[in-house]
């Protein structure tokens, strides 16, 4: 199947909220291309998985979901990305704003060396979203509620983020993705550098999360792909392969590299 035409495999028949949309997205660096000609439509309903092995496109094209990809300078990317129906690679768009309602969680937790406090109060404060101290409290302690991490820091909420644990540094970072109220959150391998317990607990957490955020997660862990997400796009050599819901991609694919890759004859 042509990456250009790929239409999602045994969708249910449930009512979804498209959030987002990608249309023949490709991406080069310098001559060399990453991600040919991508086109897939997230919803706010479920939680959507890229799986595929190493180098195959998934965070590539994860990072073009809020122009993480501008950060990189020989990075080029063709193609239509749309949230809410706008174009976020026009001219107008303000890409602080973009980051703001397309949140991400990286592989590594990567807390501010700044208080628990100060690491989920810092994005409100810039984008002006509390008038006094009462609200950024209050900001605060949702934020930490929804990442299911205010029982554990209510009590050191100015001890430094970076005397976490993992897990909770992770969950921290949740959070302060959560503050300053997004519409979608990217995660990007989030429990590749966590324990089987703290990964539990963010897989709950997601779960938790669901339909509140359109939520995309790339992981290299197809068992976590089937726990946690509702639609699975398999990418492999820069294209995706197929897309569709998550039980169907996982039990009866469309395409023999997507079977090859499920059954393990391939990583």
């Amino acid at each position: 199947m042509d990456a250009q035409t790929v239409t999602p495999t045994g969708s249910n028949t449930g009512t979804v909220t498209t959030k987002m949309t990608a249309r023949d997205v490709s991406v080069f660096y310098g001559p060399k291309q990453a991600l040919k000609s991508v086109s897939i439509d997230v919803s706010q309903e479920n939680v959507t998985a890229f799986i595929g092995p190493s180098g195959c496109g998934k965070s590539t094209f994860l990072r073009c979901l809020n122009r993480m990809n501008d950060t990189v300078a020989s990075a080029r990317v063709e193609g239509e990305i749309k949230l809410d129906g706008t174009d976020i690679y026009k001219g107008d768009m303000d890409v602080v704003q973009l980051r703001a309602r397309v949140g991400m969680v990286f592989q590594k937790p990567n807390p501010f060396p700044k208080s628990i406090y100060d690491n989920v109060a810092y994005g409100p404060s810039i984008h002006g979203l509390a008038r006094n101290k009462a609200e950024m409290d209050g900001i605060v302690e949702g934020s930490l509620r929804r990442a299911g991490l205010w029982d554990e820091a209510k009590d050191r909420l100015h001890d430094s983020g970076t005397a976490m644990s993992g897990g909770q540094q992770q969950r921290l970072c949740i959070a302060r993705a959560i503050a300053v109220d997004p519409e979608v959150i990217l995660m990007d391998e989030p429990c590749s550098a966590l324990d089987p317990i703290a990964t539990a607990k963010i897989e709950e957490l997601i779960d938790e999360l669901r339909g509140r955020y359109a939520i995309v997660i790339v992981t290299h862990n197809m068992q976590q792909a089937a726990r946690v997400s509702q639609k699975t796009a398999f990418f492999h050599l820069g294209t995706m392969v197929e897309y569709g819901d998550t039980k169907t991609i996982f039990t009866n694919p469309t395409e023999p590299r997507t079977k090859d890759y499920i059954t393990g004859r391939y990583g």
